[in-house]
């Protein structure tokens, strides 16, 4: 009886060191996203869909910004990056999701 509450212990805290694992790499990944687009807040919306192509969805927030939105797939995995620009056609945000 023992060994199994050994056994079942050692193997939880392989499991919980592993999930630790994937959540330090997907924020790293999150972070790099983050870096890399988050560098187009402020400029021009001709850059983005330069560096992104033409956009999946675009709509008119309650604010009356453009919203560009980016839907892309990796592994099978679906990204979303959306961003928000003004009524002077600058990037005022950026956000994403499940992109790796």
């Amino acid at each position: 009886m023992k060994f199994k509450i050994i056994i079942i212990g050692i193997l939880s805290i392989i499991f919980l060191n592993s999930c630790q694992t994937i959540k330090n790499k997907s924020d790293e990944v999150a972070e790099r996203e983050n870096e890399k687009f988050g560098q187009f807040v402020g400029k021009q919306v001709s850059e983005i869909k330069s560096e992104l192509g033409v956009p999946t969805d675009d709509y008119i927030d309650e604010l009356g910004n453009e919203t560009l939105v980016f839907k892309t797939k990796k592994y099978g995995i679906p990204c979303e990056r959306k961003f928000t620009i003004n009524t002077n056609g600058t990037i005022i945000g950026f956000s994403s999701s499940g992109c790796i």
